[in-house]
């Protein structure tokens, strides 16, 4: 099987399960479609010769990740979306709640074009030859020296966001 053949079918997969993730009516086929687009991107990493970005991809976002969402909606009970029963007081009914979630988006975009356009004049860094990091020891170095802020605030965003799932899921007459 060529390659040219071997990626299409995995970015084609990982496409359609993404596609799909969204337009699911039960939460756990996404959960499960989602799996699948991230082992689809794991397999395009390796293509890439990435081996640790696909090993991680799959151990972390496929593994940990998953499991923390799938806990999320077990813990939510809801099986299937039911729009019509939709409290129309709920706080994210609010007017003015869709304006912020389309500024949201767009800023969202503006920051995405403004990453890819400042990485066109960005050199590989001295002494890799052009190359990606490939010793796991500089990678681990480089992440846990340069990047300590950043791994440190996705673990705390990550924390307040199972603490805010936890208290979604609470109940009207639970006290806590």
């Amino acid at each position: 099987m060529s390659e040219a053949l071997v990626f299409y079918f995995l970015a084609g997969l990982a496409i359609m399960a993404s596609a799909l993730v969204i337009g699911q009516r039960n939460p756990m086929y996404s959960v499960l479609l989602l799996i699948a687009s991230f082992g689809a991107l794991a397999g395009l990493y390796i293509q890439l010769d990435a081996p640790f970005v696909a090993v991680a991809q799959i151990i972390i976002y496929a593994g940990a990740i998953m499991v923390l969402f799938l806990f999320v909606v077990m813990l939510l009970n809801a099986p299937q979306e039911d729009a019509a029963g939709w409290d129309r007081s709920h706080p994210l009914r609010r007017p003015g709640m869709s304006r912020i979630g389309a500024l949201l988006a767009l800023l969202l975009v503006v920051q995405l074009a403004w990453a890819v356009l400042s990485m066109s004049g960005v050199e590989a860094p001295a002494g890799t030859g052009g190359d990606a990091v490939s010793s796991v020891r500089a990678l681990g170095r480089t992440l846990f020296t340069d990047y300590v802020f950043a791994f440190e605030a996705t673990s705390i965003l990550i924390l307040v966001a199972m603490i805010g799932a936890v208290m979604l899921a609470r109940r009207e007459g639970d006290e806590a």
